[in-house]
């Protein structure tokens, strides 16, 4: 294409997402468009097809390693940053909506509250979610990150936490990045660990979540959290 057929072809595409929506494009196009903002004057059609051609689909370029998107032809370090970008973008976004002093009258009213804090994110985080008399929503704050097996090393700070909020109930909550929702032994070791500590300063632990950023399982609904109770 001559430079005016690119800037024709991209004022098209622009038009067709404001008039149609980001839904109505083929996982490739979304990437052509996005790359426009860091690629200005390339073909990033060609660009998004081979980065579909070599992740396999949209979620799999947005969760890949910046070493690898930087080996595909047409990618640099700008357009690598701007693609992993993206879902940090949307977790900020959707976390920003989710404002303290929300009221949750269920545990899967918890979960949907949870769901943006690990979207993209691609290595094991655990969250506290705090409650007063009320169920509503007084904190929710990062505990670790890295591996899950560090958060037996952070039932103190969780403690702590729960105090300073003044809680009188808690959920944590933690991610599978491999989406695999199966509560593990140590999950399983972990939870006894918090719910023995937070009872000892009267704080209940509703529930430990495990997570993805579409899904998750309920240690209570499962009746993990009853046995803790005996």
């Amino acid at each position: 294409m001559t430079k005016g057929e690119h800037t024709a072809h991209r004022q098209r595409l622009k038009e067709r997402y404001l008039r149609e929506g980001m839904d109505s494009l083929e996982e490739h196009v979304v990437l052509e468009l996005l790359l426009f903002f860091a690629i200005p004057r390339c073909d990033t059609n060609k660009t998004a097809h081979k980065l579909i051609d070599r992740f396999g689909s949209l979620h799999a370029v947005f969760d890949a390693p910046m070493e690898e998107l930087i080996a595909v032809d047409g990618i640099g370090e700008s357009s690598a940053l701007l693609i992993k970008a993206v879902p940090d973008f949307y977790r900020r976004y959707a976390k920003s909506k989710m404002q303290n002093g929300s009221f949750v009258n269920s545990l899967e009213d918890i979960g949907k509250y949870l769901m943006p804090f690990f979207a993209g994110v691609n290595v094991e985080v655990m969250y506290l979610l705090l409650l007063d008399g009320h169920r509503r929503i007084i904190a929710c704050e990062k505990m670790t990150a890295g591996s899950v097996n560090m958060a037996a090393l952070s039932v103190r700070e969780i403690v702590a936490a729960a105090l300073k909020y003044n809680a009188v109930a808690a959920v944590v909550a933690h991610n599978h990045p491999n989406a695999v929702l199966i509560p593990s032994q140590t999950d399983i070791v972990t939870t006894e660990k918090i719910y023995r500590a937070l009872k000892a300063v009267d704080v209940t632990l509703l529930d430990h979540m495990i997570m993805s950023d579409t899904d998750f399982v309920s240690l209570h609904q499962s009746g993990m959290m009853s046995q803790l109770q005996r």
